[in-house]
């Protein structure tokens, strides 16, 4: 049977699928927003009018089928070398079952320098595709199109234009804030762990101080969603500057010399406020993507591990 950290890899990349249906279009809007020079402080509802206006309804999901493949691949490599990493450091110790914060942070960095770098190739090309109606054929080195319609490329066809434009490097665009970005889910995970863990001290101290079982706590659902929800929050909130120059990297539409130079650049030429452009989408998509990834990948982990524990039990006694 395949070990915990496979399973939780599988199940992290199921319940990354299911999160990133269902918040996509928030995506799509914080990434064109990220990526707008302008100053024109559209609103969500002024924005989606727009998109619909000039590439449709299904404009608002451009790029979700490659964003499918990048939460996949994303999920399922950081929960594989999280879950790896962290059962390594829980097994060379006895005593405490949870991590420390330094244990959750170092785990968190290797788990998120992994996952940053096999991935990178996919959020260039999602990113490209979002993206790809922002510019005027005329001025995009994108396949002009039909009057008056935007021009949208398949993955096939945008990994084409990647290569034809930048050559195999350009699947690394943006990989500089990406490594950066590292520390996004070493928050989130380092304060989810923190908070689980005070969590469950606190009901086991309240149910031995009612005379209850001594056994530690059992967190729900709600626990697990409100938890991931909280923990997402406060890392993309601390971290939304690098997203900003990230997106605008891997779209081709920006060339800085490191992340510290984007920031600077955008709050010369647009303000502080042009390093939080699409913050509120993306706050609003990151907690619920979270919340519904901690609960989906919890769910998901647990029906893998029952099927993998049960069909071997049931062929051994159909053999017997």
């Amino acid at each position: 049977m395949p070990g915990d950290s496979v399973i939780h890899s599988l199940a992290g990349a199921a319940g990354g699928i299911v999160a990133m249906t269902a918040t996509y279009p928030l995506i799509f809007l914080s990434t064109r927003a990220a990526v707008e020079t302008k100053n024109e402080n559209k609103t969500t509802y002024e924005a989606v009018k727009d998109i619909v206006k000039r590439e449709g309804v299904l404009g608002l999901y451009s790029g979700l089928g490659s964003s499918l493949w990048g939460i996949a691949v994303t999920n399922g490599v950081y929960y594989y070398f999280y879950e790896r990493t962290r059962g390594i450091v829980l097994s060379s110790r006895s005593g405490s079952k949870g991590l420390s914060t330094l244990e959750s942070m170092v785990t968190g960095l290797i788990a998120g320098s992994a996952t940053s770098i096999i991935s990178n190739p996919i959020w260039v090309v999602q990113t490209t595709q979002a993206v790809q109606g922002m510019k005027e054929p005329t001025e995009s080195s994108l396949p002009a199109s039909a009057p008056g319609k935007v021009r949208t490329l398949s993955i096939l066809q945008t990994v084409q234009h990647i290569l034809a434009t930048d050559g195999l490097l350009g699947f690394m665009r943006g990989i500089g804030p990406a490594l950066v970005l590292v520390i996004n889910p070493v928050i989130q995970y380092t304060v989810f762990e923190q908070l689980k863990n005070v969590l469950v001290m606190r009901r086991t101290a309240a149910s031995r101080a009612t005379g209850g079982a001594v056994a530690a706590a059992v967190l729900t659902d709600l626990d697990f969603f409100l938890l991931g929800a909280i923990s997402k929050f406060i890392a993309t909130g601390s971290t939304y500057p690098y997203i900003v120059v990230k997106s605008r990297l891997q779209a081709g539409h920006a060339k800085y010399e490191s992340a510290i130079d984007g920031i600077l650049s955008i709050i010369k030429n647009e303000g502080i406020a042009g390093v939080y452009k699409g913050v509120g989408n993306k706050l609003i998509q990151s907690v619920l993507t979270a919340a519904i990834l901690f609960v989906g990948q919890k769910k998901i982990y647990e029906v893998i591990k029952k099927v993998l524990t049960t069909v071997p039990l049931k062929k051994v006694k159909k053999v017997n």
